[in-house]
Parts: structure tokens; sequence; C-alpha cells
């Protein structure tokens, strides 16, 4: 713009672009609007797409960014100043954020905003991925001036688009049912969601879609945002007076303050935006690639994923050295690969009123140490895990009563429980610094190759003794920054560590927690009927290699119900599989089963975890659910359909597949028979009983939560 405010112009579909801007520039008359000049009653920004909207400059919709200033003004112009383009992808400190392996894997757009009056400068960074329909944003706030500024919001982007003809598509639920899919048409004003819980939260995941209307999985447009953040955050579609579209997200403003003494600067964390002309699954695939390629690290970024057993399920807090060794040599006989030794391990821990932050051995249970339990799972064949909840303590810790200056309080008010726990302070670099050392003591005694992190829940009562009365509001984000600083930490001492993320579940499932642990616990809820829907909305924006997905017993501990184990183990297959039951209360027929389970996923599991996601019927829209992965070059393919309820006498159902070569020829193992990929992709296969007997399959046995399972491999018939 004239003025030197930053104008956005257009983001969608790729175009030729002539050298003509102006004809991308609206202005008109509008009577009550702000004008930039004097004189001047076209020019208002309150009618103007913005790139870094701010605060009180006549432009009454949301801001991207809020100052308040030494004496008490909020107003603040940002104008520009200078631009770079650097190949690659500069890292943001202390925050986690896509990277680039190779400089040449990306460009990287730098532009410079200033604020004469307060010398305060924005540098807003775009970074564009090769052959990805994704761009990654970020904003950095330095104050250039003479005196401290405040900053009381900072979204991460904001986008102006042209129309309000959208949909908008949320992941929202609770506890047990997080991710499920909402979607409703947008209207004028604000439609948000976010977390002010300290954690992303099962509530809402920082994740927004707009799409236009009749948009689905296969065509149609669609624009996103997902937050690389675990913290509070806010993520909102705003329609103003004219139709203009305004979509946002960075962390959460509410009890947000970040004081910048001069020379100091803050960085927001990173937002991925990705825009697709196909669909929904064109807007998952790109967030899958991105995140598989350019977020997740270490040594597991690559790795095929162990199949886990988990003993919680099965014994809770109630088990000993010699039973936790007799459930690991039953799952290794199975073809389990990975103990894991859940809650309990650990101080005088025999339910969940008392140790957490006693990260020691329990010798009662234990009487040989971690060491020995370690070695003799490993001469199993096995790899050895441990539960740990650090960001937690008891009221009976050795901790709480040594440092009760540690805990989450407001001075004078009752401290609050939640799952008779409280929240460790980690915005206290000493906190972060003294757990690590319990955990690395522990992590260092023995062969440990996986750490399962849990967060059993959010933060009340938000206040840090560390942190002096005017900078409380820095205190979240200061927690956020110290869980990644103990993962860091950790990490960097013990690379080879598998980490799993979990909070009560699916609570902070999110890209900032997928740097530092390439796999989260999806849901506390492990009923396979449940988890279509989890597993299906998760699928938005997140790759199957990032979801925990385990077999558990029935009736299941969640909702009672009893679904078969050949669905129980079809609905895990599309995630990392791990079990959560007792082997040792297995039938020969139910070890038979999951012996072929284990068997079948380690033939399929680099398809799962690295081919191209479809989702094809959602369990939001009926009552069958399918999906499916296929390979680069569509040589094979992995299908999954799943009926909930059977019904009598129902109509004749097909699924039609998708991203199959049409002129090949593909072999349907389970059915012994050829198809073409034209006609498995036009036509379907039958998935309801037909009388005839040339009829070369029947597909549905007549139960409630049926299952089936298709391996699709490209064949030549000469």
């Amino acid at each position: 713009m004239e003025n030197g405010q930053l104008e956005h112009l257009y983001y969608g579909k790729s175009i030729k672009y002539l050298d003509h801007y102006d004809r991308f520039i609206e202005r008109s008359y509008r009577p009550v609007s702000v004008g930039e000049f004097t004189g001047d009653l076209i020019h208002s920004l309150e009618s103007i797409k913005q790139e870094f909207p701010s605060s009180g400059s006549g432009d009454f919709r949301e801001p991207a960014v809020e100052i308040l200033q030494e004496d008490g003004s909020h107003v603040m112009e940002f104008r520009y100043s200078s631009f770079e383009v650097l190949a690659g992808k500069p890292y943001i400190p202390n925050l986690p954020a896509t990277f680039c392996k190779d400089s040449q894997d990306a460009q990287t757009l730098r532009i410079t905003l200033t604020d004469d009056l307060t010398g305060a400068t924005a540098i807003l960074t775009y970074t564009i991925f090769n052959n990805l329909p994704v761009i990654a944003r970020s904003v950095s706030i330095t104050n250039l001036g003479e005196d401290p500024i405040r900053v009381n919001r900072l979204m991460s982007a904001s986008l102006d688009l042209p129309d309000s003809e959208f949909e908008i598509i949320q992941l929202s639920g609770a506890w047990g049912r997080e991710r499920h899919l909402s979607r409703r048409p947008i209207r004028p004003g604000i439609q948000a969601i976010g977390s002010t819980r300290g954690i992303s939260s099962h509530v809402h995941n920082p994740f927004l879609l707009l799409c236009r209307p009749g948009t689905q999985e296969h065509w149609g447009e669609a624009y996103a945002v997902n937050l690389v953040y675990s913290g509070n955050f806010l993520a909102l579609a705003e329609v103003d007076a004219y139709s203009i579209t305004r979509l946002q997200a960075g962390v959460h403003p509410d009890k947000f303050c970040w004081t910048l003494n001069p020379g100091e600067c803050f960085y927001s964390p990173e937002a991925i935006l990705v825009y697709s002309d196909r669909g929904f699954n064109g807007v998952s695939q790109a967030y899958h690639s991105l995140y598989n390629k350019h977020l997740i690290r270490g040594n597991w970024a690559e790795l095929e994923r162990p199949v886990l057993m988990n003993n919680w399920e099965g014994t809770y807090f109630d088990f000993t050295e010699q039973q936790i060794l007799e459930i690991a040599r039953q799952a290794s006989e199975l073809g389990i690969e990975l103990m894991v030794l859940d809650d309990g391990w650990f101080g005088r821990r025999n339910d969940d009123t008392s140790s957490l932050g006693d990260w020691f051995v329990n010798p009662d249970k234990l009487p040989n140490g971690i060491s020995y339990l370690a070695e003799q799972i490993n001469r199993l064949g096995m790899k050895f895990g441990l539960w740990f909840e650090p960001e937690m303590v008891s009221p009976d810790s050795h901790i709480h009563r040594d440092h009760p200056e540690w805990v989450v309080g407001a001075p004078g008010r009752t401290r609050k429980q939640g799952r008779h726990q409280y929240v460790l302070d980690f915005s206290q670099p000493e906190v972060v610094n003294y757990l690590f050392d319990l955990m690395d003591e522990v992590l260092s005694s023995a062969n440990i190759e996986y750490v399962k992190w849990d967060m059993n829940r959010c933060i009340s009562e938000a206040y840090s003794s560390g942190l002096g009365s005017d900078r409380q509001g820095e205190f979240f984000h200061r927690y956020i920054m110290g869980v990644y600083a103990l993962y860091d930490k950790l990490i960097a001492k013990h690379p080879k560590i598998l980490f799993e993320s979990c909070a009560s579940g699916g609570g902070r499932f999110d890209p900032g927690m997928l740097y530092y642990a390439p796999q989260t616990w999806t849901s506390d809820n492990s009923e396979a009927i449940e988890r279509l829907k989890i597993q299906y909305g998760t699928s938005m924006a997140y790759p199957l290699s990032t979801m925990g997905a385990h077999v558990s017993s029935i009736p299941n501990h969640q909702i009672g119900r009893t679904a078969p184990l050949q669905t129980r183990g079809h609905v895990a297959f599309f995630g990392v599989l791990g079990y959560e039951l007792n082997p040792l209360q297995l039938t020969d027929s139910d070890r038979k089963i999951i012996k072929e389970q284990i068997q079948t996923y380690k033939r399929y599991r680099r398809l799962i975890s690295k081919g191209t996601f479809y989702r094809l019927q959602s369990p939001f829209e009926g009552n069958e659910i399918a999906w499916m992965t296929v390979d680069d070059n569509a040589d094979q393919a992995l299908v999954g359909w799943y009926q909930v309820l059977s019904r009598p006498n129902e109509p004749y159902w097909r699924l039609r597949l998708t991203a199959l070569c049409p002129e090949e020829i593909y072999y349907v193992e389970e059915l012994n028979s050829y198809y073409s990929g034209s006609e498995l992709m036009n036509v379907g296969l039958l998935l309801t009983p037909h009388p005839s007997d040339h009829q070369d399959f029947n597909i549905i046995e007549k139960w409630d939560f049926a299952s089936r399972m298709f391996t699709l491999i490209k064949k030549s018939l000469k």
C-alpha cells in the first residue's frame, strides 16, 4: 500500500502472473471507514486485505499484533522496510519448527517491517517447500527502541481471503473422543477455537480448515492452518462486513503478555498453511509429507516403529517383576518387538495418589531393579521401555516436600488437584534441570529404548513463583518452552530412544510434540469403533506414522463394547501398532489371530507409515468407513473397510478405490482375484452378499463391528 502497509494480494491455486499487480487491488469509498490519508476517502485499512494487521490504526478486525507501550498506547504502525530471499530455512530459537535437510529443499522470504515511533521491528518469515502446497509462516518482534514494550498479541499467520463462500472444519471433542470432525457454514463475525489449558488440549486441536461448499475428500478447494505449538493457542476465522474472511492462528492472547526490553526479541511459533484444490485428502497428504520429511527428526524419522506391548490395561498398578517378565515372554512369542512398563514402577506407586516425582525404582515390585528387567527382556529379543510423567508431582513425593515453590499455584490460593496431582513449574529452568537429572539417571542405568511421556492434567491457578508480578503473562509460554527444553536435553543425551508423547491420551497431539516425539498416544480410548472417528479426524493433519494405535482387551475398558479381535487389529493397523492387554489371559485362538496380525503388519509396515493415505468413507457420515494407503508408484495398496452395525436385507454397496493405475492389473490377495485399476476405481469392490454361485467373493460376515482388509499388488498377466 502507498503508506508502507503490507497488503495481501492473492493466495490459492498457482496462476500465471503478468506483472500487473494493480488488478489484484480492490478499493472503494466506505462512508464510515477511517482514512489513511488526509482528504482521501478511498484508502482505509478496514477494507483492505492486509498481511500483518496491527491494532488501533483504523482496522477494527482482529489484529495480528498488539503491543502496549510505556505511555499506555497500543497503537502501532508497522511499515515496510526491506526483504530478502534465502535458500533453505532459518532456525527458530527454542521452538519446534519444520526444517530443511538440504538448503535446496526450500526457499524463505523474510520481510522486515518497522514502527518508527517505538523502534519495534517485525520480521515476517515465509518458507516455501519444493513440490508441496505448503507455506510455513512465523513472526519475530525485536525491540530496537529505548523503552520496554509489551507484546500482548502476536499471531503466527494472518491471511485475508477475498470472499466468505466457505465452510469451516475443526477437530474438536473431549477426553476419549478427541479430534472429531466438525463442519458448518461460516457466518459473519468471529468463529474461533483455542485452548487456555496450558496444552493444545483434547477439546480443540490447533488446526482449522476453510473449504468451499461441496468440497469433499477427493475434490474441491480448501485452505488449512496448523500451529506447530503445544501450549495455549487461538485459531479463528472472521468474516467482515464486506465478506472478507480473515484466517489467523497463534499463541492465545488470553493471559499472555511478553515484555521486551531494548534489544530483546520474541519469536512466534510456526504456522503451516496448506492450500488444496484436490479436496481434504490433498490437504492431509501435504501435511503428512511435510511432517514425515521436515518435522519429525532423529533416528526414528526413517526407522520402522516397533510393535509394542504395554502392560497398563493388562495389569494397571498391580504387577510384580515376575509377572512382567512372563508377559514379555509370551509377548515375544507373538512377535512383539517392544515391552513397555507403564505407570507404577517407581516410588511407592500402588495407585494414582502418590509418588509422581519420585523417579526411583519401587523395590517391592522390582527387587532386582530396572537394569535386570531390561536385560531379561532384551534376552527375549525385545526392546524395553518405560512410562514417565515428568511434568507432574504428587503431594506425597520428595519434590513436593522439599520444593513447594516448584509447584504451579497462585499465592494465598488453594492449589486444586487434578488426578490427585499438581503441575510442576517448567517455566523455572532449575525445575527442568532437576527433572533431567532424575530421568537421566534412570535412562542411563539400563538399556531403555522407548519412553512414554505422559501429562495427565491441565494447568489451573497459573502462577510461577520464579517470575515477577510483571512477568506472569509469560508463564504459559515459558512453561511449554520448558517442556521443549527437557525433551531437547534428553534427546541430546539419549538420541536412540523412541519418545511417544501422551497427555491423558490425545490432549497434546500437535505438530510441536512431533518435533520431539515422533509418535503420540492418539487417545486413551482404545476401543476400535470409537477409534475409527478419532483416527479419521486425526489423519486430517497428522500422518499414520505418528498415531499410536493399540489392540486392547474386551469388554473394552473405556466404554464396555465388545468388538471382534479381527476388527480391533484392522483399525490399529492404520497407525503404529501395539497391544494393550495381558497375553496371559488370551485363548489359543486369540494367540493365533494376534500372531497373524503382527506378521501382516510387519509385512506392510513401511507402506502404512510412508505410503500416501486416502480417506474413502467417513465415520461421521455413514455406517461404513474406509481408507487406504498406496505406495509412490501405485504398485501396492492396503485398504481398510469397517461396518459399524449390521443391517437386515440391506442394499448393495460397493467400495470405490482411488490413486491406482487405471490400465494396470491388481491382484487382491484376500479375494484371490484380479481387477483392473479402472475397475477398482470406477466399479469398486462389492461389499454385500450375492446369491450367485459365480460370485468370486462374499465379503461380509453378518455381525456388528465387522471389518475387512484388502491387499492390492500390481501384477502382470503376461
